[in-house]
């Protein structure tokens, strides 16, 4: 019976500190004085309804506008993602002609620097696109 008469009090304090909370909140975005804004035990109840209703209203403006900011980087993330695919798809054509074109020697020494952890150099890439038909010439590379 003690718990269910301090809960109304209890209660009281954690919509008053949540008011309190919200009025200061309010009165940031609106870059007002908080005091204009205070509550008192003797504020009507019309005032207390109007200033519900300004903090609803600041809420809904505040929620409003992070759905207009994550939908704008939705928008832009799914442009990136059509890209990212767009590209990966372009790598994956031209790593399935390289692998068609390239000699065995060419494969094997690929796989050997893959093993070692040397990345291939981009003069040796350059010069099997460059030309497929000359592996001997692929070594020195393309001169720039």
């Amino acid at each position: 019976m003690n718990a269910q008469c301090c809960r109304p009090v209890a209660m009281d304090l954690g919509v008053y500190q949540l008011r309190h909370f919200s009025i200061s909140f309010l009165s940031s975005l609106l870059g007002t004085d908080n005091s204009s804004l205070r509550l008192d035990s003797s504020s009507s109840g019309a005032s207390v309804v109007a200033i519900d209703n300004k903090i609803e209203q600041a809420m809904d403006l505040v929620k409003s506008h992070l759905m207009y900011a994550v939908r704008e980087e939705v928008e832009v993330l799914k442009e990136q993602i059509k890209e990212l695919i767009e590209k990966n798809s372009q790598l994956e054509q031209e790593n399935t002609l390289l692998k068609t074109l390239a000699s065995p020697e060419q494969l094997a020494q690929f796989q050997a620097q893959l093993q070692t952890g040397s990345p291939p150099s981009s003069s040796q890439s350059q010069g099997t696109t460059q030309q497929p038909a000359q592996p001997a010439s692929q070594g020195s590379g393309p001169s720039v």
